[in-house]
């Protein structure tokens, strides 16, 4: 299973940016799908997450600003992030946990996978 994000770039404080993270490979079922950010000098923290019923949790400072959606069907992950602010500023990962089909296995096995990251730059 490979997870692609992308959708990082160069913002105005204020604007608005749109993540997205497709995971690839022979899935079963994709259980969490999150969002973590690390900025330069600074430890990878969670932005949000999703479960597969739809249940979300978000880091205080992102509330209200930011909204993570996933379609299954497509094995997507999105993070809309309105009102960015420079504090935002960092490379944004994709996590995914679940199951996949392998070539030998009767039953579907266990994953977890991280995206490549995209940058975030926001100006002041």
């Amino acid at each position: 299973v490979q997870l692609q994000a992308s959708g990082g770039g160069l913002v105005q404080g204020g604007g608005s940016l749109r993540l997205s993270c497709v995971a690839s490979g022979n899935i079963f079922r994709i259980n969490t799908f999150s969002w973590y950010r690390q900025a330069p000098g600074e430890r990878r923290d969670l932005v949000a997450s999703i479960t597969s019923s739809g249940s979300t949790d978000y880091h205080d400072s992102v509330k209200g600003r930011f909204t993570i959606s996933r379609d299954n069907a497509k094995n997507t992950l999105y993070l809309q992030m309105n009102s960015l602010k420079p504090e935002d500023a960092a490379v944004y990962y994709c996590k995914a946990d679940g199951f996949y089909w392998t070539l030998t296995d009767t039953r579907p096995q266990y994953f977890e996978v991280w995206g490549q990251g995209t940058l975030v730059t926001v100006s002041s």
